[in-house]
């Protein structure tokens, strides 16, 4: 364990960003992270906090299969891809294929679980209550469904949907990757993959279910105070 605990997240707001770019950014976060983790090993006496962030981005049209996924779950083929003006990229993260768009909120959490607890299943479950929290504001009861990550609606009935999937990786309790909430989501997107590798339940977002335009700014902000909330954490900027 870390002997400085640092419960200090730094949040940071990039905006509209590619998907690469936004993939490449977190892994230099994370790269830092384990120098520190090397350095504070050689050297007992002159220990250094890791550092936690926050990162909160929105992609242009892009298909991501985790490393455990299956291709054929990508139903479009690359002549398709170029029409509906989406790319496809394979990242090292858990979980299967999924989709990231204009109108969503994907959240990268890069935190030091030694700053927290130790334990990447509490983790999933805390990521999972931070959208539960939110959704429920917008008069949504978002729930768990065993054996698959992320927030569900209407767990156990014929209509069960997902509006955020999850996916992550960590490395000596590191993590990158995270979420992804549908918030003014085009939904027809997700007409040409098998989200998450499950072929009985349906996808969602906050216009769909409440049938309005959502207002996207005052949804991140609630994911930042239920962010703190759940963690116990201290949100910079």
């Amino acid at each position: 364990m870390n002997s400085i605990i640092n419960k200090k997240v730094e949040f940071q707001d990039l905006g509209t960003k590619d998907y690469q770019p936004s993939w490449d950014y977190q892994e230099e976060l994370l790269k830092k992270n384990l120098e520190t983790k090397i350095f504070n090993r050689e050297n007992p006496d002159h220990q250094k906090a890791t550092n936690n962030y926050l990162l909160l981005v929105e992609h242009p049209h892009v298909y991501t299969l985790g490393k455990s996924g299956h291709e054929e779950n990508l139903l479009a083929n690359e002549n398709k891809l170029k029409e509906i003006n989406a790319t496809y990229v394979k990242v090292n993260r858990g979980g299967d294929i999924t989709y990231h768009g204009f109108g969503q909120i994907v959240g990268y959490p890069i935190l030091d679980l030694e700053n927290f607890y130790t334990d990447i299943h509490r983790y999933m479950r805390d990521l999972e209550e931070v959208i539960i929290r939110t959704i429920a504001e917008y008069g949504l009861k978002g729930e768990r469904s065993n054996g698959e990550t992320g927030v569900w609606l209407d767990v156990g009935k014929p209509y069960a949907r997902k509006i955020c999937a999850m996916g992550v990786k960590a490395s000596r309790w590191v993590t990158i990757h995270g979420f992804a909430l549908n918030v003014n989501t085009d939904m027809r997107y997700f007409e040409y993959i098998i989200p998450c590798g499950i072929t009985d339940k349906q996808v969602t977002s906050l216009k769909r279910e409440l049938e309005r335009e959502v207002d996207y700014e005052e949804v991140k902000q609630k994911i930042k105070k239920h962010f703190v909330d759940v963690f116990g954490c201290e949100l910079i900027s």
